[in-house]
């Protein structure tokens, strides 16, 4: 690990307990969990559902609070199937909200629990290259997005994609054709001329530069950063009693560490862009 790591604070946010809340949530719990409801922090961090099986978690999530969120799940009756079936609870604490949506991320990718919706490890994961005046749709395996200039949204395949490159073309009437979304003849309008669904790039109606920087600019809203930095950086998060150092490199999360001392400790992950982690981090870092 590269001892010069940059150093960037994260700002931190609390949330205060509800009393009365708990009380009542409390009660109407499953009386088998009861006993680890009362030993549940009210601090950020990451907290686990766990069945009879300590392979398979039933649900993992993430709060700036683990205790009033544990207690709130009693919402909805998937949360009340899946706290049936849940034999008992555990935790991690964080010292922040950065550091619990890091760990939930990883968690859930790497164990796959039954009622978790979101956040599993997409194989597929899809964007739009523009250079030279054309548009495609490349792959996370074949292309480093963190690194690659010039990315633009990012899909869970190549179908979404393209429905999301036909949407745009729809709303800023940009030429299919162009676009390489159906067949079209040099010099001859696309039927969505006739219906003044495009704007005529197609046909001489629009030059091809202008309809390429309209394309440009439409697709500007999605653009993927590219890691800004020359190497990993230290994302430092604190509360009273616990400090973590996020050790981040090409928006890949690689663990956090109690000091930059032990980031040396951290095991490199062979490289490869994580979505989950892009769209974590990519705000409060830039």
């Amino acid at each position: 690990m590269n001892n010069q790591l940059t150093e960037i604070t994260v700002v931190r946010r609390q949330s205060a307990p509800r009393l009365e809340f708990e009380a009542a949530a409390i009660y109407e719990y499953p009386e088998h969990l009861r006993p680890f409801l009362s030993e549940a922090p009210a601090l950020p961090g990451v907290y686990i559902f766990h069945s009879e099986s300590d392979t398979l978690p039933l649900y993992i999530g993430k709060s700036v609070n683990i205790r009033s969120r544990v207690l709130s799940h009693l919402r909805t009756p998937d949360e009340a199937t899946m706290l049936r079936q849940a034999r008992r609870i555990s935790w991690i604490c964080t010292a922040g909200e950065m550091g619990a949506l890091l760990l939930e991320a990883r968690l859930i990718k790497e164990q796959q629990p039954l009622f978790n919706k979101r956040l599993r490890r997409n194989r597929q994961l899809c964007s739009l290259q523009l250079s030279e005046q054309k548009i495609e749709v490349v792959s996370a395996r074949s292309v480093d997005f963190s690194h690659e200039p010039n990315l633009f949204g990012l899909f869970a395949n190549r179908r979404a994609a393209l429905q999301s490159l036909q949407n745009l073309a729809d709303e800023q009437k940009l030429c299919y054709g162009l676009l390489g979304l159906e067949p079209v003849s040099r010099g001859r309008a696309c039927f969505r001329f006739a219906l003044k669904r495009c704007a005529g790039a197609c046909c001489g109606q629009e030059t091809p530069q202008a309809h390429f920087l309209r394309l440009q600019a439409s697709l500007e809203r999605l653009r993927v950063v590219c890691w800004p930095w020359k190497g990993a950086i230290a994302l430092k998060e604190s509360r009273p009693q616990m400090t973590q150092f996020h050790i981040i490199n090409n928006w890949l999360w690689l663990g956090a560490v109690p000091s930059l001392d032990e980031a040396a400790t951290l095991v490199r992950t062979p490289a490869g862009f994580d979505q989950d982690g892009y769209k974590i981090l990519c705000k409060p870092l830039m």
